[in-house]
């Protein structure tokens, strides 16, 4: 058997062995869950450490990954690997973290120029305008547009990333701009 056989045979193999731990650690074992944990992290450190560019909330944002995929491993509907559902919670927390970074900076900045309260105001509804609107998006396409037009990343990047084909990656990012402007011209 060549060396090309065995590899892909283990990538066969890996998406059943998550589901298998996926439904043990949703039965309760803390064991399948940690070696989900032990077999993803460095995946999901690396995607935080090429969004953030920063190793300190990389590592932040990765703890805040696992936390949240401990949460809400109920809401996993074993319709795509659970590494694509880790990536697409990896970008939202990501994106989570830039909405806090930019309310804490615009906050700042709104203070030291000047601006009165209803401008404020009106600046902090049309952030909530956009938030809500990306809401919608569902979390693949969302995480395809974080990756694309917010961090610059190329659909063969995020293919690798989100172990995805190119066409998806395109698909879902034509599907999210598509909602965004439905959902931002209401």
């Amino acid at each position: 058997m060549s060396s090309g056989a065995v590899s892909l045979n283990l990538i066969v193999k890996n998406p059943d062995e998550d589901i298998k731990l996926v439904k043990s650690s949703l039965q309760g074992n803390g064991e399948a869950f940690k070696e989900l944990f032990m077999k993803h992290v460095s995946k999901i450190n690396f995607l935080c450490r090429k969004l953030s560019a920063d190793p300190h909330t990389a590592d932040d944002i990765t703890q805040e990954v696992f936390i949240k995929a401990w949460e809400k491993l109920n809401t996993f509907k074993f319709e795509s690997k659970f590494s694509t559902w880790l990536h697409s919670i990896a970008a939202n927390q990501f994106l989570m973290h830039l909405r806090k970074e930019n309310r804490i900076s615009q906050k700042e900045e709104s203070y030291k120029s000047g601006y009165t309260e209803s401008q404020i105001k009106q600046e902090t509804d049309s952030r909530i305008d956009l938030e809500k609107a990306i809401s919608k998006i569902p979390e693949n396409a969302r995480a395809v547009l974080v990756l694309h037009d917010i961090e610059g990343y190329k659909h063969n990047e995020i293919s690798e990333m989100m172990n995805i084909e190119i066409g998806t990656s395109k698909a879902h990012l034509h599907k999210a701009r598509k909602i965004l402007r439905e959902e931002l011209s209401k």
